[in-house]
């Protein structure tokens, strides 16, 4: 009698937590069992044989191979139900996933090197031979590291366009005419006049095409260099100019055709769940950069909501030690009601658009515009704290990915993109490489996030006005106009944390920006406590905003920049270590507290003091353990101790699964340009140019200088900004905007501080005579 009861409990117990594996094969059958010895074909049919499995717990293994998909992998809550799907590599085995089509091809050859073949293939914006990613035919030709790999004024002037016989379906790609990311086109026609086309709506922030950053591809016409090609799908040809040493006959050509992978979707009060994907490679999608984009809040980013692996209403998903490269549009896509997810120990490199992006429903937002220039009259705004709706990401894990090369083709992009979310944890990544920020929080919906030991750099390679991490506020409070805004915080303080809900830390990081800040808390961000970081270039910038506490980051060769601060804003700046006097810009108030800071420069202590701030504050030489070697700790001597800095731990930076960690790269460190000392032979590096201080009446009879100010350039160095405006070794830069550099410090201090302009307008002296000089920072 017992043995038939234990048998009767085991049975309940399996029909209730059952399981069920399926193998798939490139040798596989679809009319298989699945098994390890006779696996199916098609992933496909492993996801329907799942589907309509009574099993509880379904783990599909993939063999080695690479597995083309013409359509995307589905997985829908209502048919994945109180299951768990697993969907990995079999025993760390080699696996790809591809959204591309392999081509068979009879080449003909034709004038000017190019060559012909009949294909099936009617779309497809990205060709790859033997697995590398080749050219669509584009002007200017490709210039690899250059903004766009290339970019020409003239890209679209009636004489070029006059070349083209029939140009529909070209794409015209641009900067944002302030740089603040991209928008792309696609032409309709010509008539008289020049090019018809139609697009731009990428960019939440409109404006015109950049009268420079902009170039065409797709055009027939402009097929005129080796590893370009061009794809007429209506009459069915693929056209390419091969390399001189590629034999095209044997070579591989893949071209891709779908926009997304696996797509796992849930709806409206059925969340999908426990879904894993482990140890695969996605490769080869089509560019999305034409797709159906949404506005977000106030945000300058309109997105396309999808990518090669897209999540939405989900719970307990994850995605671990996956590649993801050569795909056309985002990576990963966590949308709308994601809770407890993980994106952990994954590669992302080489894709077109952003590398994660965890961004809610704007429905979840009270009182929500979506324009920058809009706001909500008082009397007219929710003013209930918090979210409106479950659509919006929370308590999510981004950790130990490494990602770089990403924003290929679209520039409003992010290593980590967070909006409309709350509790995000982004931690132990290494992102570089990347044409805006690499870590960016679009709005100030819901707060909670923390952003820990990551380590950032080649950051805002592309456009500007923006940092290795960014953010943004403008919340519920936030008005355009900043004496608006001023008065109805002033009236209504109850507005300000009614969005940001909870406190965001960043903490333990290393970020590098050289065309922006290493931290910007832009236009009323809210709400965070910034600690522990080192800052290797741009400095720190808080704009606007409340609640900020700064405290305990070493800026390197930069300061804190704080823009239009509020009376009563009660930010807090202390125990920081800075190598230069604060940059403020348009202050009504310094906050709660600045103070007890160390600066490695007396004369820059001096400054701030003389604004009233640092009372407590103390200087100093700045001396590391081993700042060569990435060492950042402060050598037990240091006089930063005094007020109560503490060392920031070393070796925490980045990813550190020992697979990542043999790829991953390191930022450049800079020369430190911090100097008081009467050293003034000592040579420096400013803006890749190697440089030295006017020192005593020597150089000052040489080159015919009012007094010994100023700094002589020695050494340009391929620098090519400097060169370009005209300045040759051997000049002295004597001011900037009339301000007299002293010192190398002040040097440093006057391009933070001018380099947002147009251009700095510079005094020199060449051959004794004095002349102006424009010069334009990237």
């Amino acid at each position: 009698m017992k043995i038939k009861l234990l048998t009767l409990l085991l049975f309940m117990v399996t029909s209730v937590t059952g399981q069920q594996t399926y193998f798939i094969s490139s040798c596989g059958n679809d009319s298989a069992d699945g098994s390890l010895d006779s696996p199916l074909l098609h992933i496909h049919e492993a996801i329907e044989r799942g589907e309509n499995s009574d099993d509880q717990e379904i783990h599909v293994y993939i063999r080695e191979g690479k597995y083309y998909l013409d359509t995307s992998l589905v997985i829908d809550a209502d048919k994945w139900k109180n299951k768990r799907l697993t969907l990995s590599a079999y025993n760390n085995e080699s696996v790809v996933l591809s959204g591309a089509r392999k081509l068979s091809l009879n080449w003909v050859k034709q004038k000017n090197g190019i060559w012909k073949s009949k294909t099936e293939a009617g779309k497809g914006d990205q060709l790859f031979v033997d697995g590398e990613k080749r050219i669509l035919a584009r002007y200017p030709n490709f210039e690899e590291g250059a903004i766009f790999n290339g970019t020409a004024a003239d890209a679209i002037a009636p004489a070029r366009v006059k070349r083209w016989k029939s140009p529909e379906g070209g794409f015209i790609h641009t900067l944002h005419a302030r740089d603040w990311g991209d928008m792309h086109y696609v032409i309709t026609g010509k008539d008289d006049k020049g090019v018809l086309f139609e697009g731009g709506y990428q960019n939440n922030r409109p404006s015109n095409m950049h009268d420079k950053y902009r170039f065409v591809e797709n055009i027939y016409e402009e097929l005129d260099a080796p590893g370009e090609w061009f794809l007429d799908g209506k009459a069915g040809y693929l056209y390419y100019y091969p390399y001189s040493d590629e034999n095209i006959d044997d070579a591989v050509f893949e071209i891709a055709e779908i926009p997304s992978l696996i797509k796992i979707k849930g709806v409206e009060n059925e969340w999908i769940s426990d879904v894993t994907i482990r140890g695969i490679c996605f490769s080869q999608t089509s560019r999305t950069f034409m797709a159906d984009y949404e506005p977000l809040l106030r945000s300058d980013w309109a997105i396309y909501r999808g990518a090669a692996v897209f999540i939405e209403n989900a719970e307990r998903c994850r995605i671990e030690d996956c590649e993801f490269t050569g795909l056309g549009g985002n990576a990963i896509f966590l949308s709308r009601h994601i809770d407890d997810c993980v994106v952990k120990g994954n590669y992302i490199h080489q894709i077109g658009a952003s590398a994660v992006c965890i961004v809610g429903d704007t429905s979840t937002v009270r009182s929500g515009v979506f324009k920058y220039e809009h706001s909500v009259p008082y009397e007219l705004m929710d003013k209930v704290p918090g979210p409106k709706n479950e659509f919006y990401p929370r308590q999510c894990l981004v950790e130990d990915n490494l990602i770089h090369d990403i924003g290929l083709i679209e520039k409003q992009v992010a290593g980590v993109q967070i909006q409309v979310a709350r509790g995000i944890n982004v931690r132990h990544n290494t992102i570089y490489r990347v044409p805006r920020a690499a870590i960016n929080i679009g709005d100030g919906s819901f707060g909670g996030h923390v952003i820990e030991y990551n380590d950032a750099f080649a950051t805002v390679l592309e456009t500007s006005d923006h940092g290795a991490f960014n953010s943004w506020g403008r919340d519920r409070f936030w008005h355009p106009s900043y004496e608006k805004m001023s008065s109805m915080v002033a009236e209504h303080p109850e507005l300000i944390l009614l969005d940001a809900l909870f406190t965001t830390y960043i903490r333990y990081n290393r970020f590098r920006c050289d065309h922006g800040w290493d931290i910007d808390l832009d236009d009323g961000s809210s709400n965070f406590h910034i600690y522990g970081n080192v800052c290797l270039h741009g400095g720190i910038k808080l704009r606007e905003g409340f609640n900020r506490v700064v405290e305990n980051n070493i800026l390197i060769n930069n300061t804190l920049h704080p823009h239009l601060w509020f009376q009563n804003c009660g930010d807090i700046v202390r125990r920081n270590v800075f190598t230069q006097a604060y940059l403020p810009i348009e202050l009504k108030s310094w906050g709660k507290m600045v103070d007890y800071n160390f600066f490695s420069s007396e004369n820059a202590l001096k400054q701030v003091q003389k604004d009233g701030t640092d009372a407590h504050s103390t200087s100093g030489t700045l001396l590391f353990d081993d700042y060569q070697h990435y060492n950042f700790a402060l050598s037990n001597t240091s006089k930063a101790f005094e007020i109560g800095f503490e060392n920031i731990p070393q070796n925490v930076f980045g990813v550190y699964s020992p697979r990542l960690k043999r790829k991953a790269e390191k930022p450049e460190l800079s020369e430190l340009l911090v100097s008081d000392s009467a050293n003034t032979n000592q040579t420096y590096l400013w803006e890749k140019t190697e440089i030295r201080l006017v020192n005593g009446l020597g150089d000052r009879s040489a080159y015919g200088l009012p007094d010994e100010k100023g700094c002589i350039i020695l050494k340009m160095n391929n620098a090519v900004n400097i060169q370009d405006a005209g300045l040759k070794e051997n000049d002295v830069i004597y001011s900037i905007y009339g301000e007299v550099i002293d010192s190398v410090e002040t040097l440093v201090r006057l391009t933070n501080k001018y380099k947002w302009r147009k251009a700095l307008l510079l005094e020199c002296f060449r051959n004794q005579q004095k002349l102006k000089v424009s010069l334009v920072l990237d």
